[in-house]
């Protein structure tokens, strides 16, 4: 979980369009982020599993 602090800094508008960092919609976690769901992939795994994502299975081979 994100400190609190950092996810406030973070929704503010950065000085420079660089600066801007993709957060965990749920988390907050700004590592192993996933553009297309807006999630970190521990979040993505759990909804995954519970089935609270659209169009997605569970790979098997």
């Amino acid at each position: 979980m994100a400190k609190t602090s950092q996810i406030v800094k973070s929704q503010r508008i950065p000085k420079y369009a660089v600066r801007h960092r993709n957060r965990c919609r749920l988390c907050g976690r700004p590592r192993a982020y996933l553009r297309y769901f807006e999630l970190c992939r521990i979040c993505f795994r759990k909804l995954a599993n519970e089935g609270q994502l659209p169009g997605v299975r569970k790979s098997s081979w």
